[in-house]
């Protein structure tokens, strides 16, 4: 159920630069010393929490018994991870395949599982459809009607959708541009799908989703407050949906400044793609500190992001889902992701033994 609509008077303080007390910025650091939890020992992810904790799966992982035991072990939620992305459901012509999203949707719902769909609108997919030379009737009306179908189809058997992804621009200067703001309008379209995903699914949370809110505060201060327009305009939003992919060098204190003013909105709050990569992307010089160090900074700042999520009002805890279940999951050691073999960003290793980061979150969690 989505909260009332907030007052509009929150955007100067979003704009206000924001300051952390040098105890606070203390307190973010003491989980920089978390030890791992035994591994054979370690209780199921599922049970540090009395929310939901959710991860992604695909269908290739379906028929892996190793992979099927640990998500029953330790999530009571799935995100399908791209099969219910418009790049995989939307065909040539306007013509949908449901075939992969079926069977995870379904498979979900046999393992007992909340299913959270992601997603229905994404500026970088539907492309070869929907296009800037496609009239803007037609390219209105198969809007609304990938929207109303692709939601429609699981009314009732979805906890939540993304319903848009990533709306804001790269660095936070306004909203991005993309084939659906330009043939719609910058927020129009947004509300546009928000409405049909509400008619077509009732009794969904309906998120807007997007990621960099932690790493780039000007970024999540325009999430934020396209939110409060976006609700003023009378988008049923029910939801933020926060990826969290974490930079490791998030300044101490940030991650919990966005959450704080994200709470305000009083809306419920899903940490949905959370991972916590130790390797610098392209741009940046090498990193030549030691993986111990990396790794400390890498608890640190997970630990800081459970905190955060737990001192929400408990309404507004929706879930905390992290993309992939365990390292050899995550699309980051994927050839088609970033091809890091090596990379450990998840709380369980590839053997679901816990990583250093899942003691800090089981601390936070108060178990």
């Amino acid at each position: 159920m989505r909260a009332d609509p907030p007052g509009l008077n929150r955007r100067a303080l979003l704009a206000a630069p924001l300051i952390l007390a040098p105890s606070s910025l203390a307190a973010c650091e003491r989980f920089a010393s978390a030890e791992v939890a035994p591994g054979p020992d370690a209780p199921p992810l599922k049970s540090l929490a009395d929310f939901p904790i959710g991860a992604t799966g695909m269908t290739g992982q379906l028929d892996d018994p190793v992979w099927v035991a640990a998500m029953r072990r330790d999530v009571d939620q799935i995100t399908p991870e791209w099969e219910l992305k418009p790049e995989r459901i939307l065909q040539p012509g306007f013509a949908y395949d449901f075939s992969a999203s079926d069977r995870m949707v379904d498979w979900g719902h046999e393992q007992g599982l909340r299913v959270f769909g992601h997603t229905l609108v994404w500026y970088s997919q539907g492309l070869d459809q929907f296009t800037d030379a496609l009239p803007t009737a037609r390219f209105a009306a198969e809007f609304d009607r990938y929207v109303s179908t692709v939601a429609g189809r699981y009314r009732g058997r979805m906890v939540g959708w993304d319903v848009v992804n990533e709306a804001v621009a790269e660095d936070g200067d306004g909203l991005r541009d993309c084939v659906y703001a330009r043939k719609l309008g910058p927020e129009a379209y947004i509300v546009r799908a928000f409405e049909q995903a509400r008619a077509a699914d009732p009794d969904a949370v309906l998120f807007l989703n997007d990621y960099n809110l932690e790493n780039n505060p000007r970024k999540g201060a325009t999430f934020l407050r396209l939110v409060e327009r976006l609700l003023a305009q009378g988008a049923p939003i029910g939801g933020i949906g926060t990826q969290s992919h974490l930079d490791i060098e998030i300044p101490a204190g940030q991650i919990r400044d966005f959450f704080r003013d994200a709470a305000s909105l009083g809306l419920p709050i899903h940490v949905s793609e959370l991972d916590f990569p130790m390797q610098r992307d392209g741009g940046r010089a090498p990193d030549l500190r030691s993986t111990a160090d990396r790794r400390a900074q890498q608890v640190a700042r997970v630990g800081e992001l459970a905190e955060a999520f737990m001192a929400l009002p408990a309404r507004q805890r929706f879930a905390f889902t992290t993309w992939g279940l365990r390292d050899s999951d995550s699309w980051l050691v994927r050839e088609e992701g970033k091809n890091r073999p090596n990379e450990s960003a998840l709380l369980l290793d590839g053997e679901g033994r816990p990583n250093p980061a899942f003691q800090a979150v089981a601390g936070a969690f108060g178990r």
